[in-house]
């Protein structure tokens, strides 16, 4: 075969590949992992099933490789608000409303619809999308404490259990508000600044963690 053959072999398989992965995660964010039909992702990838058992062992590893590439997708779109010289507050706030533009996307409810089907059960990829939160929750943990460090956020409870409330502020916040743009990404902001930088005098704080 030739380079140019199998370049455009590795061409095609990589187009096939991104096209199920997408169509696996809106079949999962709208029916879930047990209900997911392998066949109708198939269809609507414009591929046959022989063609996704080309790729994938089966709905376990596809759905392994969904998880990844979604987490993948979500880190490359809030990377510009990660830079190493952004202030803790601001980059805050900007995944906040980057995160709700995000969830405007079927394939944003991957993580949320996976995390109730698999809550309390043992399954891999249940396991992985609580390491892709984790991670979530470790970053949004180290931008609070650097934040306090600055001065820019508020003291208080532990920064791991802030992060925690603000990711659950913000995934409510998104589902309940689907198709009520620009309203979803203003308050998904709202809602952080409310729980990461409350206004002074609001209450004691409690002792800086």
């Amino acid at each position: 075969m030739t380079a140019t053959a199998r370049r455009t072999q590795a061409d095609r398989r990589a187009r096939s590949r991104a096209a199920l992965l997408e169509a696996t995660a809106r079949g999962l964010s709208r029916h879930g992992y047990h209900n997911l039909s392998l066949e109708q992702v198939a269809r609507e990838a414009g591929y046959t099933r022989g063609a996704l058992y080309h790729q994938f062992a089966g709905k376990e590893e596809l759905a392994l490789a969904v998880v990844d590439w979604v987490e993948q997708t979500w880190w490359a779109e809030m990377g510009r608000h990660l830079d190493a010289d952004a202030e803790p507050l601001a980059a805050l706030l900007g995944i906040a409303r980057a995160h709700a533009v995000f969830c405007r996307r079927d394939i944003a409810r991957v993580r949320l619809v996976l995390s109730v089907e698999f809550s309390g059960v043992d399954h891999p990829v249940g396991a992985a999308v609580d390491a892709a939160v984790a991670r979530v929750v470790d970053a949004a943990a180290a931008l609070i404490t650097a934040g306090r460090e600055l001065g820019t956020i508020a003291p208080g409870p532990p920064a791991r259990v802030v992060a925690l409330a603000a990711i659950g502020a913000v995934e409510g916040l998104v589902v309940n508000l689907a198709g009520h743009a620009p309203f979803d990404e203003i308050l998904a902001e709202s809602a952080v600044r409310g729980i990461v930088a409350p206004p002074t005098g609001s209450g004691e704080a409690a002792p800086r963690r």
